[in-house]
């Protein structure tokens, strides 16, 4: 018997027909980890969530021990919507999309009708000039804030349907007005023109990702931009604001400029490191809505001009990674939502921070994922979850290890 040669076959357990196979390993999409622009965003979303908590900590408690809810009153109620928040974050992308696309058409419904309660009877809670809060037992919310996150799903979903042509003007009335139309009207009817603005530019920024003409687009923004001057102009309070923007006063309230001025008062006192965490003197009742529209005063007073741009480098990284991700794509529903959600989350922290800056009237929009308030929270969690559904990877396993496509 002759010894086997070195240069033999191999043995007859690595079949010709097998070699340079690959064995595909497939996990069902719910169960699938995030890819990396999927971590990325999922980083900058929780880093946010924990600075907001810290800030609303510390900007509420004198406020919150006035009203006679102790220090930690407003935070640990903040607490538990972030819980619920990162529930959503969680739980939203484990489902599907036709799951999501469904459940955000029920919510947007849902939405509505609490909203129209809010602002008909009772159960409508007014704070200020604004009427678009609702009390349904122990808990008060903003129907306001689940419109915003049913439209931004449903637009995504109407636009980025097949057969449709967004380029058409035609058919981008006919799929969008009636119903943007009416949630737009529920939502200006309880006075609310910051929420109002907010809705009315991602849905603008849906029609463009979905390919609009700019025509268009600049005949909607006109018609967008006169409506906000004449809403603006309506109300007395409104009114006043404005004025005082431009250096006028207010007969109403001629102390209508404070909240502004205190603000910066709060900036120019925190100069390039702050004064220390937990050392505001703004908060002490000068500054109002110091954990809500006015938080980012308490940052830049606390933290400085370090902290003030921490939050705006992760602004501007949230709208990196979801250009990213919308890049990734080729979905186009997928591109539509996750462009809506970027326009209304980083749209929504420029018009908080310009207004805190003096570089636009008072609207009262919080910052997302900062500002003290459960629904918003909780919507703009929900947002991130609805976006990062899309970016679930695929792994295949090629012996030993398993390469991860996008």
């Amino acid at each position: 018997m002759t010894a086997p040669s070195l240069h033999s076959a191999p043995p007859a357990a690595a079949s010709p027909g097998l070699r340079g196979r690959r064995i595909l390993l497939r996990l069902p999409s719910r169960w699938r980890p995030p890819s990396r622009l999927g971590t990325a965003l999922v980083a900058v979303v929780l880093f946010l969530v924990v600075f907001g908590l810290l800030m609303v900590l510390s900007s509420s408690s004198i406020e919150s021990h006035s009203d006679g809810n102790g220090f930690f009153g407003r935070f640990w109620s903040q607490w538990v919507f972030c819980g619920v928040g990162l529930g959503m974050l969680l739980l939203v992308p484990a489902l599907s999309r036709r799951t999501i696309q469904r459940a955000a058409t029920v919510l947007l419904i849902a939405a509505c009708v609490l909203q129209l309660l809010a602002i008909t009877t009772p159960l409508g809670v007014q704070i200020g000039d604004n009427t678009n809060w609702i009390r349904l037992g122990p808990v008060t919310g903003q129907p306001s804030e689940g419109i915003k996150l049913g439209l931004a799903v449903w637009l995504g979903t109407a636009l980025g349907a097949r057969g449709v042509d967004p380029a058409d003007g035609r058919v981008l009335a006919l799929r969008t007005l009636p119903v943007v139309v009416p949630a737009l009207l529920l939502v200006q009817l309880g006075g609310d023109l910051g929420t109002t603005v907010v809705t009315a530019a991602f849905t603008l920024g849906a029609c463009y990702f979905a390919g609009a003409r700019l025509r268009h687009l600049g005949l909607a923004l006109g018609v967008v931009a006169a409506g906000a001057v004449l809403l603006a102009l309506s109300s007395e309070t409104r009114r006043g604001r404005v004025f005082a923007f431009f250096g006028g006063t207010s007969a109403v309230n001629p102390d209508v400029d404070w909240q502004v001025k205190n603000a910066h008062y709060g900036l120019a006192t925190g100069r390039i490191w702050g004064v220390g965490l937990g050392n505001s003197h703004a908060k002490w009742s000068w500054l109002p809505s110091a954990d809500t529209d006015f938080i980012f005063a308490v940052i830049g007073e606390e933290l400085g001009l370090v902290g003030a741009s921490l939050v705006l480098g992760l602004f501007g990284a949230l709208a990196v990674i979801m250009v990213a991700i919308m890049r990734a794509t080729a979905n186009p529903v997928a591109r539509i939502v996750t462009g809506t959600v970027l326009v209304w989350l980083v749209f929504q922290a420029f018009v908080n921070i310009a207004v805190v800056l003096g570089l636009l009237p008072v609207l009262g929009v919080p910052l997302p994922f900062v500002s003290a308030g459960g629904t918003a929270m909780v919507a703009a969690l929900a947002a991130t979850g609805v976006v990062l559904s899309f970016t679930r990877a695929e792994r295949t396993v090629t012996g030993p290890r398993a390469p991860l496509v996008e």
